[in-house]
């Protein structure tokens, strides 16, 4: 039920009532009920407002997954600022254009990342950085040891002020607060986009489309107070967010918050705090897996479901994993524009491999042709998905021209991603529009001839990217990680792929790898694969 502010800073008002002293989140050595959330979230809104942070304000958050980042984020809209959660994998050149750009007033930097907090440009900010958890550091890590003067912070920058301490400060505010009003279309939370095509662009999303979101994703996903949700993915990153934070706040159950993925330490979280359902991407669920099979003993009989999102989920990963934990397998497709959630399989009703489901209650789906003449496609053809509901994003931050180009005047997203959509409605994800390989005059799409090749048996994982071909212009080049023992070669690749798919798809070039390397939100880096192709000369 939505807060009568309108804030979506106030989406735990209801638990507050019903179960104030159940746990609303679950960390090593911590347990935090709703009241105690609610508390600290108005504890956190009264710090920033006696630093001068007011309605429409930006503040970057730069953390690890720590619990503290969600009554921060929360409590920072309460009083009508805007949270912009930054990816601190990001290096500081890339941080600082987006602190600049964003024309943020404050930082507030997680203790761990202090050295890095330091380095971004905060010439522009108006108020001092808040540093959270160094209590938790204890005396010896408060900061660097070395002297302010050396351009790094020391204990000294507490003493004069350029430095605050958050749960110092944050004890001594009130635990009342007045809620700031807003409108459905005020900016809720400003997020930015991992930039692998240019600079990162600041997406703008409304507290009305986040109300919406998060009640739509509790709902499909029947998420009730019971539930305990697993958060291993990143606080910062859409997956962690409309995945578990918020639809679980939202229904009053309850969130564990890991440091971050690692096999063993999930499975023990598991099992020690009765998870219900967690999230994650296919190579996240890989390990998982793996390290289950390998180590016997862990009781995760409370686990009802997993989500996935990022990339579409082999077929043998989703047997295995259905095999093992005894789960529904919901694949998901969103993107932060689009709300972010847009597709999802449901779990009261049919779940077709290789999809990414049904458009979410509320969202409407166009398939556009790509011949510039923007048709409407039926279905089984493949077209750019373009998206429209409530919690669309608005824009992009300081940049029109590339809001006209993406979104119509009528509230069309224009996703960038190709799909197509089965007789009965079902989404599946293709590639991106950028993805899609000419080859001599046939379009081929990389996930398409992933999937194929997905189905050899001594294949564990595979990408396909484009190379340079000097009589087809361009065609497909295969990246894949064999399966252990594996005697795999690059003709029998080829040949295994002309038994089953088109010949004009056929990857011209197969390369081994390890491993695949992974960008930070866990997907495939492809930037990575294409400067190994410049290298051999084949871009």
């Amino acid at each position: 039920m939505k807060h009568a502010s309108g804030n979506f800073g106030s989406l735990i008002h209801e638990a507050v009532k019903v179960v104030p002293d159940k746990p609303a989140i679950l960390a090593e050595g911590v347990s935090v009920s709703y009241r105690q959330l609610e508390e600290n979230m108005n504890r956190a809104g009264q710090l920033f407002r006696q630093y001068g942070i007011r309605k429409g304000d930006r503040v970057a958050l730069l953390f690890p997954n720590d619990y503290r980042f969600i009554e921060i984020c929360f409590g920072l809209m309460r009083i009508g600022a805007v949270p912009l959660p930054l990816n601190m994998k990001l290096n500081v050149d890339t941080l600082s254009y987006i602190v600049r750009d964003s024309g943020a007033s404050m930082l507030v930097s997680h203790h761990s990342l202090l050295d890095k907090a330091w380095q971004i440009d905060r010439s522009r900010l108006t108020a001092p950085m808040v540093v959270v958890g160094s209590e938790d550091a204890g005396p010896e890590r408060s900061g660097p040891s070395e002297p302010a003067a050396s351009g790094k912070p020391d204990r000294s920058g507490f003493a004069s002020g350029e430095l605050l301490q958050y749960e110092v400060l944050a004890a001594s505010m009130s635990a009342e607060l007045e809620v700031e009003p807003v409108e459905p279309d005020d900016l809720c939370f400003l997020l930015y986009t991992s930039g692998s095509t240019g600079k990162p662009k600041g997406c703008m999303l409304t507290h009305g489309g986040q109300w919406w979101n998060a009640e739509t994703n509790r709902r499909i996903m029947l998420i009730g107070r019971d539930d305990r949700s697993l958060v291993s993915v990143p606080l910062y990153h859409k997956n962690a967010m409309i995945n578990a934070v918020k639809p679980c706040l939202l229904a009053g159950a309850s969130i564990v918050v890991l440091p971050g993925f690692d096999p063993a330490n999930v499975l023990a979280a598991i099992e020690k705090y009765r998870v219900t359902y967690t999230t994650g991407v296919p190579a996240m669920y890989k390990l998982l897996l793996s390290h289950y099979k390998e180590n016997a003993g862990y009781d995760t009989s409370s686990l009802r479901f997993i989500v996935c999102g990022s990339s579409e989920v082999p077929a043998e990963l989703m047997n295995e994993l259905q095999k093992s934990f005894q789960v529904d397998i919901l694949e998901a497709y969103g993107l932060t524009e689009g709300g972010p959630q847009v597709l999802v399989s449901p779990r009261w009703g049919i779940r077709k491999q290789g999809s990414a489901g049904l458009p979410i209650p509320g969202c409407r789906v166009r398939v556009v042709s790509l011949d510039g003449e923007e048709r409407d496609l039926p279905n089984g053809e493949v077209g750019e998905l373009w998206v429209n509901n409530p919690g669309v994003a608005v824009g992009y931050w300081n940049l029109p021209e590339v809001t006209r180009q993406r979104f119509t005047p009528d509230g069309w997203l224009k996703t960038g991603d190709l799909v197509r959509f089965d007789e009965d409605g079902y989404g599946y994800i293709v590639g991106r529009k950028d993805d899609m390989i000419n080859i001599g005059g046939e379009n081929a799409y990389p996930k398409e001839i992933e999937n194929i090749l997905q189905q050899h048996a001594e294949i564990e994982d595979v990408c396909v990217v484009a190379m340079r071909h000097e009589v087809k212009g361009w065609a497909p080049a295969a990246f894949i990680v064999k399966k252990w023992g594996s005697s795999l070669t690059e003709s029998a690749v080829q040949e295994f792929f002309l038994q089953r798919g088109p010949a004009y798809a056929h990857p011209r070039k197969v390369i081994f790898l390890e491993q695949m390397p992974l960008a930070g939100t866990g997907k495939v880096d492809k930037a990575a694969l294409i400067k190994m192709l410049e290298q051999k000369g084949l871009r």
